[in-house]
């Protein structure tokens, strides 16, 4: 059954194309031809899933051809996880779509592109088939950005444009040094004969740093996070949820292919420096992240630098490289993707319903106005800050203990401590909600859909179950976090 890991990335590759050419004769097939095309994908991805927990990973040389001369897909328990994550945001934010918009044949081709270029990412293994995968996510994300109805989403697409294909650059510019010292692109057989060139080769840790910057950005950590901010807020809410719950997501799982399938636990080790650097990295672009998300009264600001403050904690644990941290750092980045995408579909229908509003002042008693939605809100924000039992709490504290096992209990601290950040930026709003008086009008509540509704109410109950759940998804990832580490 290999064949289901092409099929998997293909279907919505190819699927985009249709929406655009049915557009001469059927002006409206667009939502529902995705809506089918996705739910079909994820029937596959759940098939794909049940045959990797069953019976192990899975590898597919495609045209036949064996690697590391052909072009290879691989699925193991993590990217079935990542491939899982993306298809339910997706699925979430067209849900959302088909009343909030954008809509249009052209915006569900696009949605489309974007959804195969994240699948591909996640179960490529290959370096140069990962970065062409990444830009067709940029490219269809940056249109998908200049989507939105207002005349500065065209500016802040250009600028995601520009800044995206400085990242893509620097990671390519990677890819040309690890193929000049090794002369392969597959990951698997990369790890071997980087070994045999060396770790302290020059050309190596020049090649590990270009991707990795280049990544930095696709991720948008601090300092090279610039992009985000205009990105989301100008963006239309469904592809605000998608470009800050999972192309940072995708692309953290992919700098975690390349560190650790590619380079190995041996180079960190090898090189302390790289290490240091990587947890550097993650603990500015927690308290920055989270600095920027304090100062602003804009919902879609707020949450957008939060992402950043939210994947500083990923990469915390990815650079801790032990067992226990790095399934903190992927248990965080699996919660993230659902509770993030959540709350901004609901500040989304919070618009949508009551005239636009977006800022902290016109939250105000919104609770007994919208009581689901308040509801909603309030469980996604505690999820987020990282209270117990939640999903954010768990990734913390296995993020926290792998660090306390490595000796760096100041790490420990400061991952724990980053919880009071987390409710400085939130609870303002959950304030606003449930203790301010209503000075608005309920402008428009049929455009909120029981789909809507169900999405979000799903999420927030995802946020608080995962919590629970921590351990059965420890089991099912133990294997594949022990082969990153012994790779």
């Amino acid at each position: 059954m290999e064949w289901l890991t092409g099929i998997v990335v293909l279907l919505p590759l190819i699927a985009s194309a249709v929406p655009v050419a049915a557009s001469i004769r059927w002006k409206n097939i667009g939502w529902p031809f995705a809506a089918a095309t996705l739910l079909a994908t994820f029937g596959l991805a759940v098939w794909l899933a049940y045959l990797v927990v069953t019976d192990g990973p899975i590898s597919h040389d495609l045209a036949g051809i064996d690697m590391p001369h052909g072009i290879e897909l691989f699925a193991d328990e993590l990217s079935v996880l990542v491939l899982l994550l993306t298809l339910i945001v997706c699925l979430g934010v067209l849900v959302y779509t088909r009343v909030g918009g954008p809509r249009g044949n052209a915006f569900y081709g696009g949605f489309l592109l974007l959804t195969g270029g994240m699948l591909g990412i996640t179960l490529t293994a290959d370096l140069f088939n990962l970065y062409v995968f990444l830009e067709i996510m940029a490219l269809s994300s940056y249109a998908l950005v200049s989507a939105a109805k207002y005349r500065w989403s065209t500016y802040a697409a250009f600028k995601y444009l520009l800044v995206g294909t400085v990242g893509a650059g620097f990671y390519l510019f990677g890819v040309a040094l690890a193929l000049a010292a090794t002369g392969t692109l597959n990951m698997q057989d990369l790890s071997v004969r980087l070994a045999e060139v060396g770790y302290t080769d020059p050309v190596v840790i020049a090649a590990f740093g270009m991707m990795a910057a280049g990544l930095a950005i696709k991720i948008a950590l601090f300092p090279v996070h610039t992009w985000l901010a205009d990105a989301h807020a100008s963006a239309p809410d469904g592809i605000s949820a998608v470009i800050s719950a999972l192309v940072p997501a995708v692309a953290v799982y992919a700098f975690a292919r390349i560190i650790y399938t590619v380079f190995t636990v041996d180079f960190i080790q090898t090189n302390p420096d790289v290490g240091t650097m990587l947890l550097l990295v993650g603990l500015l672009s927690l308290f920055a992240g989270s600095t920027f998300a304090i100062l602003q009264d804009h919902i879609k600001l707020v949450l957008a630098y939060s992402t950043v403050s939210q994947f500083g904690i990923v990469l915390i644990g990815l650079s801790i490289a032990n067992e226990t941290a790095i399934f903190g750092a992927i248990f965080q980045m699996f919660g993230h993707g659902i509770v993030k995408a959540s709350l901004f579909l609901l500040a989304g229908m919070i618009a949508l319903r009551f005239g636009g509003i977006r800022h902290i002042e016109e939250y105000g008693g919104l609770a007994k106005q919208a009581p689901v939605m308040a509801g909603a809100f309030a469980v996604l924000a505690v999820a987020m800050i990282g209270l117990p039992p939640t999903f954010g709490f768990v990734g913390k504290w296995y993020i926290a203990l792998g660090a306390f096992e490595e000796g760096m209990w100041y790490v420990s601290l400061l991952v724990l401590g980053s919880t009071l950040l987390s409710a400085a930026y939130i609870l303002p709003f959950v304030n606003r909600i449930y203790f301010y008086s209503f000075d608005g009008t309920d402008a428009d509540p049929e455009r909120i859909t029981r789909g809507m509704m169900l999405a979000i109410v799903a999420g927030a109950i995802l946020g608080i179950v995962l919590g629970f759940t921590s351990g059965e998804i420890h089991t099912l990832l133990e294997g594949a976090i022990d082969a990153l580490l012994e790779a």
